[in-house]
C-alpha cells in the first residue's frame, strides 16, 4: 500500500504512511459524528417506551459529554494527522524535487522553461498540500465510515438500507466517469496558466528592451489577453466540474426521498416500526453530509492528476550516473567519432574527433551554430554523446558521476550567472571552503579589484539580482575569478573575454597564461585575435571538424580560419 501511494501521488515513504494515518483519522472522526445520532435514537426509544427517569437523564448527559470528548479527541487526531503531516511532506517534496533537478541532465532543461519548473515546485506542491490535507483523507475517511455505517444498516433492515444506499454508487460513478473530461480541462487550464506565467516573466525580464522600443503597450495588450484566457479557462473548468459534482449531489439527496417513501410504505404494511423509521431518517441525514464533500474531493483528486503528473515527470526523469572515483591518468580530452543531436533529432555534431592535450590551449572556432559550445558541454558531461566516446586522461566521461567529473573542470560561461550577494561570496562559489585571502588572490588575478575597491562596501558590496549593479565586463571578471579560485586541471572558456574592453582583455589573457600552466584549456572564441597564441585550433563547421592545426598552419591553408581572420581584420578598419 505504501509503495503504491508513493508511486501514484509522488510521495516520500513517510508521506505515504502519514496519508494512510490521515485517512484513518478522518474515518474515526466521521464515525464519532454518528455517536450523537445513537444517543438521540436511544432517547427517543426510551420516551416512546414510557419516559425517561431521573437516573437515566444523568446517563444521557454523561453520554453527551462523552460524545463531545470523543469528537474533540478524534478531531485533534485528524488535524495533526492531516495538516501538520502535510506541511512536513510538502517541504520534503519541494526539497526532493530540487535535489532531483540538481542531478537531472541539462538536456531536460531545454524542454522546460524556468516559469514552468518554478510552478511545479511552488504552485503544484501547494495544490497538493490541499489535496493531502483535505481531499484525499476526507474522501477515504468518508468512504470508510460510510461502509461501516452501511453494513450496520444492512443488519438492522436490509430493505431500508438499500433505499438509503442505492444513490451512493450512482453518485460516485457520475464523478468517476468524468475523469477524462476533468483531466482534459485541467491540462488546458495548466497550459494557459503556464503561457500567462511565461508572459509575465518575459515582460519583467525584457522591460528595458520594451521601453527602449516603445513596445510596452502592444506587449501588455498581448499579456492582458493571456490573463483573460486564464480567467475564461478557470470559469470553464468550474462549470465543467460543477456539471458532474452537482448532478451527483442531487442524486445523493434522492436517498432521503427514497428512505422517506420506502419507510412510509413499510410502516403502513407493518414491516417496520416508527422507531426504526425515525432512526433511518436520522442516520441518512447525517450519512450524506460527508459524502457530499467526498464527491467534491473526488473531482479535485481527479484534477490533481495533472499536477502530480508534472511532478512525476521530474521525479521519474532518468539521471546521469557513474563511478564516484576518478581513474584518469592525465587530463587530455579526446573526442573519438562523437555524434550528438538535441531534441529535434537534427545532428549537431557529426563524427567529431580531436584531442585537447594537457599543457596546451585548444581553441574551438568556426561559424555560429557549428557546434563549438556543444563540444565544451559534452566534454563536461552536461549531456551524453549519442555516438562515439569522450575521454579525459583515458577515462570515459560517460562512466563518471557528473559532480565527481566536474571536480576536474573550471568553467567560464558566455552567459554569466551571479547571485544577489557580495562580490566575495559570488567568487567563493568557485570553492566554498576558500579563505578570504584565497578569494581575494583569485579576484585580483581576474582584475576584479579594479572595480571592487571603488564600491562603497568594497568586496562586501552586494551586486543585486544576477549582478545587475555591475557592468557586463565586471560580471564576467567575477565569473573568471571563480575559475581561478577553483584551480581545476581542465579549463573551459566559452567566450570568456567577450564582454571585456581591450585593456582588461589583455590583463585577463595575461592572468590566464599564468593559470593554464600544465592544464588542459579548451577555448571557444569568435574573435580570432583571442586565439592567436593557441597551441591548436579546431575549426568546426556544420557539426564537423573542417580544419585542425596551429594558427600558422591554418593561415597558410587559406580555408575557413584564414577567411575568418581576413574578415575580422577588415572589420577593424571599418568606420562610420
Amino acid at each position: 500500500m505504501v509503495e503504491r501511494l508513493m508511486k501514484k501521488y509522488a510521495l516520500s515513504r513517510q508521506g505515504a504512511k502519514d496519508l494512510i494515518k490521515g485517512c484513518i483519522a478522518c474515518a474515526l472522526q466521521n464515525i464519532t459524528f454518528m455517536f450523537p445520532v445513537g444517543i438521540l435514537y436511544l432517547l427517543v426509544k426510551a420516551l416512546l417506551e414510557g419516559g425517561v427517569e431521573g437516573s437515566s437523564v444523568i446517563l444521557y448527559i454523561a453520554g453527551c459529554i462523552l460524545c463531545l470528548v470523543l469528537i474533540f479527541a478524534a478531531t485533534w487526531f485528524q488535524y495533526n494527522s492531516t495538516y501538520f503531516a502535510t506541511y512536513i511532506e510538502s517541504g520534503v517534496r519541494r526539497i526532493t524535487l530540487a535535489e532531483k533537478l540538481r542531478k537531472i541532465p541539462l538536456s531536460f532543461f531545454g524542454k522546460r522553461d524556468l516559469a514552468d519548473l518554478t510552478s511545479t515546485i511552488m504552485a503544484d506542491c501547494t495544490f497538493l498540500e490541499t489535496a493531502f490535507s483535505h481531499f484525499i483523507p476526507e474522501l477515504f475517511g468518508a468512504m470508510t465510515s460510510t461502509v461501516i455505517v452501511s453494513v450496520s444498516l444492512l443488519f438492522i433492515n436490509w430493505k431500508m438500507a438499500l433505499a438509503a444506499l442505492w444513490v451512493m454508487p450512482v453518485s460516485f460513478a457520475i464523478v468517476w466517469f468524468s475523469a477524462k473530461v476533468q483531466e482534459k480541462l485541467s491540462k488546458k487550464a495548466m497550459a494557459v496558466k503556464m503561457a500567462c506565467a511565461d508572459g509575465i516573466q518575459e515582460c519583467i525580464e525584457t522591460v528595458r528592451d520594451l521601453k527602449s522600443n516603445n513596445a510596452e503597450e502592444k506587449y501588455l495588450e498581448g499579456l492582458k489577453e493571456k490573463i483573460r484566457a486564464v480567467e475564461r479557462r478557470s470559469v470553464k473548468n468550474e462549470f465543467g466540474t460543477a456539471a458532474f459534482v452537482v448532478s451527483a449531489q442531487l442524486i445523493l439527496k434522492l436517498g432521503i426521498v427514497t428512505v422517506a417513501l420506502a419507510g412510509s410504505a413499510f410502516l403502513i404494511n407493518g414491516e417496520i416500526d416508527v422507531l426504526t423509521f425515525f432512526m433511518f431518517l436520522l442516520v441518512v441525514s447525517r450519512l450524506y453530509d460527508p459524502l457530499q464533500s467526498a464527491l467534491q474531493n473526488l473531482a479535485a483528486i481527479i484534477a490533481a492528476r495533472t499536477n502530480i503528473g508534472r511532478m512525476k515527470e521530474i521525479l521519474d526523469y532518468p539521471v546521469q550516473t557513474g563511478s564516484s572515483t576518478l581513474t584518469n591518468k592525465n587530463v587530455d580530452i579526446e573526442f573519438k567519432n562523437v555524434g550528438f543531436s538535441y531534441n529535434t533529432g537534427e545532428a549537431v555534431l557529426k563524427d567529431v574527433s580531436f584531442t585537447a592535450k594537457q599543457g596546451e590551449v585548444t581553441a574551438l572556432v568556426g561559424p555560429s551554430g557549428g557546434g563549438k559550445t556543444t563540444v565544451s558541454r559534452l566534454a563536461a558531461r552536461f549531456w551524453d554523446a549519442g555516438k562515439g566516446t569522450i575521454t579525459v586522461g583515458g577515462m570515459d566521461v560517460s562512466g563518471i558521476e557528473p559532480e565527481t567529473l566536474l571536480s576536474l573542470y573550471s568553467i567560464v560561461f558566455q552567459d554569466v550567472t551571479l547571485f544577489d550577494n557580495t562580490i566575495m561570496e559570488n567568487i567563493r562559489i568557485g570553492r566554498k571552503d576558500a579563505t578570504d585571502e584565497e578569494v581575494l588572490a583569485a579576484a585580483k588575478l581576474a582584475n576584479c579589484d579594479e572595480f571592487a575597491e571603488k564600491l562603497p562596501d568594497k568586496w562586501n558590496s552586494r551586486i543585486g539580482e544576477n549582478g545587475c549593479e555591475l557592468s557586463g565586463g565586471e560580471r564576467q571578471r567575477i565569473s573568471i575569478a571563480r575559475a581561478f579560485l577553483k584551480d581545476a586541471p581542465v579549463i573551459l572558456l566559452d567566450e570568456a573575454t567577450a564582454s571585456l574592453d581591450v585593456e582588461n582583455e589583455t590583463l585577463i589573457q595575461q592572468a590566464l597564461s599564468r593559470l593554464i600552466k600544465n592544464k588542459t584549456v579548451l577555448v571557444i572564441a569568435h574573435r580570432m585575435r583571442t586565439v592567436e597564441g593557441a597551441d591548436k585550433i579546431v575549426v568546426l563547421s556544420e557539426g564537423k571538424v573542417a580544419e585542425m592545426g596551429t594558427p600558422v598552419e591554418l593561415a597558410k591553408q587559406n580555408g575557413i580560419y584564414a577567411h575568418m581572420v581576413k574578415l575580422q581584420n577588415e572589420s577593424l578598419n571599418w568606420t562610420l
